[in-house]
């Protein structure tokens, strides 16, 4: 399974690009993918098409946004470009706007990139390599940080976690969906945030954690105790008969953490 850096050549990286706009600055994403030959011209409207079916929530974090769409005919090989752009531009989140990255993913299958994402996740997730990215004057240097902290991430990965007597009583075996619009990004992003509130909860072994898509969680639901989503995910869901929490900042292990603590009433 590939890792984040070897899915975003420095070639990919692209910063203080001009965009008047989020379709601008998808765009220039989208640019970087077609000008790397991961994927066509077709794929950058797909990731437009996205945001304009489901709304801003590719914009996981502040001033973050993960931009993609599903798998299709237009992604030659997994890849993602890196654009931060000169001056930040809205999306039309409630919360997280503006946006000053724009982070592009084009996968050829759903579950292939899943590390990748984590890794992602969990950088995006620790403020001082947030700090630094912003800072670093050249994309060279921008590669150079992700493999540094990508590095550091895998060498403090946590042992297997043991359950504890609370997730013993909470009655065997759960599932929690998290959800977006195709199930193979943002979902993702959420899914390892969530897995790394289980891992410190010591939970991980009785609460199973699945990224999917709107049209899927539906169905799924019904084997679920509760879906973690965007406000935009939520709203198009409606009532699938579980709790649905909505998550603001996807990397944010804090908001995660008070939502488990609702639902399970810790």
């Amino acid at each position: 399974m590939p890792q984040l850096t070897e899915l975003l050549p420095v070639e990919a990286i692209r910063l203080d690009a001009p965009a008047p706009d989020w379709q601008g600055a998808i765009r220039a994403a989208g640019d970087l993918l077609v000008a790397n030959g991961v994927s066509t011209d077709a794929y950058t409207q797909e990731m437009l098409r996205t945001v304009e079916e489901h709304g801003p929530y590719i914009v996981v974090a502040p001033g973050f946004a993960f931009a993609h769409a599903r798998p299709s005919p237009a992604v030659h090989h997994t890849g993602m470009s890196w654009v931060r752009l000169v001056e930040p531009v809205p999306f039309g989140h409630d919360t997280n706007d503006p946006v000053r990255l724009v982070v592009a993913l084009a996968a050829t299958d759903a579950s292939a990139h899943t590390q990748a994402m984590g890794a992602l996740a969990r950088l995006l997730g620790d403020p001082q390599t947030v700090d630094a990215l912003d800072q670093a004057p050249t994309p060279e240097s921008v590669r150079q940080i992700l493999v540094r902290a990508e590095a550091t991430a895998e060498s403090a990965e946590p042992a297997a976690p043991t359950a504890t007597k609370a997730a013993r009583g909470s009655g065997g075996t759960h599932t929690i969906l998290t959800v977006c619009g195709n199930g193979v990004g943002t979902s993702l992003f959420l899914k390892s945030t969530l897995d790394k509130v289980l891992a410190r909860w010591k939970w991980s072994r009785y609460i199973n954690t699945e990224a999917t898509d709107t049209i899927s969680a539906k169905g799924k639901a019904s084997d679920a105790v509760a879906i973690l989503t965007s406000r935009e995910i939520a709203r198009a869901l409606g009532d699938v008969g579980v709790p649905v929490r909505v998550i603001e900042d996807f990397t944010n292990t804090k908001e995660v953490d008070a939502a488990l603590r609702d639902l399970y009433d810790v």
